[in-house]
C-alpha cells in the first residue's frame, strides 16, 4: 500500500518543477518591492485560516474560504496591476519593434557618467532615465522628441533653468537622447516623503519599468540611482558606482580600446585613480 502511494511518474515530477519554477520566479520578481510584503502578508493570512479551520474542524468556514479562493485571481489582478503590466511589458518589450536609427556612440556609459558628474559639480538638478527592456515610449510622448547624441554641452543646456526643457526627465534610448521634458510617475513610498520630486519621480518610474534612472540634486549636488523601486544615494566617490550602473543599463555600448597600448594606458589610469581615491564597497550594486 505504501509503495502505491509513493509511486511518482514523470508527469508528477514535471508538474512539481513547473510549480516550483513559477513560485520561485514570482518571489524573485517581487523581491525587494512593496508587492513582496503584500503578497507575503496575504499568503500568511490564507495559510493561517486554512490551518485553523482544518485543526478545529470548522467545515462551514472552510467551505467559505475555498469559495473565496476562487476569486483570488481577480483580486490579485486588481492589487498587483502595476506589477503585472510591468511584467507583460518586460516579456514582450525586449526584442519586438526595436531598431536603431542614426549614429550610435560606442562610449555612451562613460560619456553619460561624465555628464552626470559635471551636472553634480555645478549643482544642476537632473533626471535621466536609461531605457532597458521595457519601452518608455509612453513617457516619451509627454515630452519633446530630440533624438540627439549625448554630450556634456547638451545635458547642461537641457537641465539649466530657466530654459524651457529644464523641468521633467530625459530619456536615453539606444545610446541617444530620445526626448526631454518628460513626465514620470510619482512614487508614493512613505520613505520618500522628505525627498524631492525628482527622486520620487525616479523611484516611480523604476516601479513601473526596468529602467535605470539617475538623479542629481540641485540643493546638494548629490547623485542617486533608482532601480526596481529602490533609491540608492551616493554622496561621495559616486563616479565609479554610477558608471557601473550605466554599463549595466547599456551593456553593448561600452568603450572598447582600439589597441593594446590604449588598453594598458586605461588600465594604469584606472588603477592609479583607485589608489588615490579608494572606493568603499557597498552592499547594493548594479549587479545585485
Amino acid at each position: 500500500m505504501l509503495t502505491g502511494i509513493l509511486q511518482i511518474g514523470w508527469k508528477d515530477i514535471a508538474q512539481i518543477l513547473i510549480l516550483y519554477l513559477t513560485i520561485y520566479s514570482l518571489l524573485r520578481y517581487v523581491r525587494g518591492t512593496r508587492s513582496a510584503q503584500m503578497l507575503l502578508g496575504g499568503g500568511m493570512i490564507v495559510v493561517g485560516l486554512l490551518v485553523i479551520t482544518y485543526l478545529l474542524g470548522f467545515d462551514v468556514l472552510s467551505h467559505v474560504i475555498y469559495f473565496l479562493l476562487g476569486y483570488m485571481a481577480v483580486i490579485l489582478i486588481v492589487v498587483f496591476q502595476h506589477e503585472l503590466r510591468r511584467f507583460l511589458a518586460l516579456l514582450v518589450g525586449r526584442t519586438l519593434f526595436r531598431k536603431t536609427i542614426g549614429i550610435r556612440q560606442t562610449h555612451v556609459p562613460d560619456e553619460l557618467c561624465q555628464c552626470v558628474q559635471k551636472l553634480s559639480s555645478k549643482r544642476i538638478g537632473a533626471l535621466i532615465a536609461v531605457e532597458r527592456g521595457i519601452s518608455l515610449t509612453g513617457y516619451e510622448d509627454t515630452g519633446i522628441s530630440l533624438d540627439a547624441l549625448i554630450s556634456q554641452e547638451l545635458m547642461i543646456s537641457l537641465f539649466t533653468p530657466p530654459l524651457p526643457l529644464h523641468d521633467g526627465g530625459v530619456i536615453i534610448r539606444n545610446g541617444r537622447v530620445a526626448a526631454a521634458h518628460c513626465l514620470f510617475p510619482i512614487s508614493n513610498q512613505p520613505a520618500l516623503n522628505t525627498s524631492g520630486m525628482r527622486h520620487r519621480a525616479a523611484v516611480g518610474l523604476s516601479e513601473e519599468t526596468d529602467a535605470v534612472i539617475v538623479t542629481v540634486s540641485e540643493e546638494t549636488g548629490g547623485i542617486s540611482v533608482a532601480y526596481n523601486g529602490k533609491l540608492r544615494r551616493y554622496r561621495e566617490h559616486s563616479e565609479r558606482r554610477v558608471l557601473r550602473w550605466l554599463r549595466f543599463a547599456m551593456p553593448g555600448m561600452r568603450a572598447r580600446p582600439s589597441s593594446f597600448s590604449e588598453w594598458l594606458d586605461a588600465t594604469i589610469t584606472r588603477q592609479w585613480k583607485n589608489i588615490k581615491t579608494p572606493v568603499r564597497e557597498e552592499t547594493e550594486d548594479a549587479n545585485d
